[in-house]
């Protein structure tokens, strides 16, 4: 093989390497989906799988933006383009995951107050509460009559 073959055999699997090196870093840059309560997990995958076709996931991520608006004007402009393979449907997941991620932001820079803490669980009786015994007399100990006589 000549010197100049070798040298672009070289440079070729640099690239291929550097190129798989990158979009593994974009695999990898996300969020944990561990971290994540369960119900929000799905919408992040999708979110994840649409939006790293076209860019890295640290574009959104560390955007800034924390206006549900702005984010609407965002994904449907992400969304024509013909590679992104976002549907109308995947834009309405990827919307709710990115409120989320917003109000979770919110949250984390002390722009929002955390979520209230559930009440606490009353506190057991220390003792039944006493029934007193009805009273002797008492029109429930006689036997009722209804004007029902008989022959």
């Amino acid at each position: 093989m000549s010197g100049g073959r070798l040298i672009i055999l070289g440079f070729a699997t640099a690239a291929l390497a550097l190129l798989g090196w990158g979009c593994t870093s974009w695999a990898h840059e996300g969020l944990e989906v561990a971290t994540l309560p369960s119900e929000v997990q799905p919408d992040y995958a999708l979110f994840a799988r649409r939006c790293s076709k076209c860019h890295s996931l640290a574009r959104p991520l560390t955007s800034g933006i924390d206006d549900d608006a702005y984010w609407l004007s965002y994904v449907t402009r992400m969304r024509r383009q013909p590679a992104s393979g976002i549907s109308e449907e995947d834009a309405v997941v990827i919307l709710r995951f990115l409120h989320y991620f917003s109000v979770e932001e919110r949250r984390k820079s002390g722009k929002l107050p955390a979520p209230p803490a559930a009440p606490p669980p009353p506190a057991p009786l220390a003792s039944p509460l006493p029934v007193a015994p009805p009273a002797a007399g008492t029109p429930g100990d006689a036997p009722q009559d209804h004007g029902q006589r008989g022959p």
